[in-house]
């Protein structure tokens, strides 16, 4: 059974603050307590540092992950040991240090955050693309053809990210409007997974479509129409319902 914050057990919250193991769920994931987590990853983080944190804790999660990047590459830790730390949260961190480093391509800033793209966990692979969205946002033209080999990777989680990186409204993080206006922009991701055998990359590709038939409904019947010509087989299927699903 799922429930709240309060109904995590005291030894269970020990150990993900303590960052022993991985959250299972995004409740246990928003009931870690930062500083204490930040202690125990980073023994030399400095009492300024996790009073800094301490003083956000009422501060939305997105907020607190920037946060603690901040402090992380302020004291100059290795990025390379917080990616293989035991807790997802940890390895959130090293996705939003990789965003707010300075003096990155962003070829480079793709390269670096590709591990974590590809995390086992799956809180990590929602932080991967977060973290670097407004980097991908601002550099639209490029983004969209750096992802684009993304779209034919043996990793469905990688397949996944170059679609979801660019939705244009998405989850927890400001809407991309050039891509609500003109969502034939993203084809070059769209087109090639269109017909991906993987669900969790199918409901990316729909999540996507839904979100652009807001803004642009007909250009998303008129999509997956033409999609259900081509590509007549029932991944392709699924993803045309489920994009439409909010049409009438």
């Amino acid at each position: 059974m799922s429930g709240g914050i309060a109904d995590i057990a005291p030894a269970r919250l020990a150990l993900l603050n303590g960052g022993s193991v991985a959250s299972a769920t995004l409740t246990e994931g928003l009931a870690i307590d930062f500083a204490q987590l930040l202690s125990a990853a980073v023994p030399g983080i400095g009492a300024a540092r996790l009073e800094r944190m301490r003083a956000l804790e009422a501060a939305g999660i997105t907020k607190r992950m920037a946060l603690a990047a901040q402090l992380l590459l302020e004291a100059n830790v290795d990025l390379a040991q917080l990616q293989a730390h035991a807790s997802d949260t940890v390895r959130g961190w090293a996705c939003f240090a990789i965003a707010a480093q300075t003096g990155l391509t962003l070829p480079q800033r793709l390269t670096a955050m590709r591990p974590l793209a590809d995390d086992g966990h799956f809180g990590v692979r929602e932080w991967a693309w977060l973290a670097l969205r407004p980097h991908l946002a601002e550099r639209l033209d490029e983004a969209i053809a750096l992802l684009a080999p993304w779209t034919a990777d043996p990793s469905e989680r990688l397949r996944r990210f170059a679609c979801e990186a660019l939705r244009p409204r998405g989850v927890w993080c400001a809407h991309l409007a050039r891509l609500k206006e003109e969502p034939q922009l993203a084809l070059p991701l769209l087109l090639p997974l269109r017909a991906d055998p993987a669900v969790y990359v199918q409901d990316s590709v729909a999540n996507w479509l839904n979100d652009a038939a807001k803004s642009q409904p007909d250009w998303v019947r008129g999509l997956c129409a033409q999609w259900l010509l081509d590509s007549p087989a029932a991944t392709t299927a699924r993803i045309c319902k489920r994009a439409q699903r909010s049409l009438s």
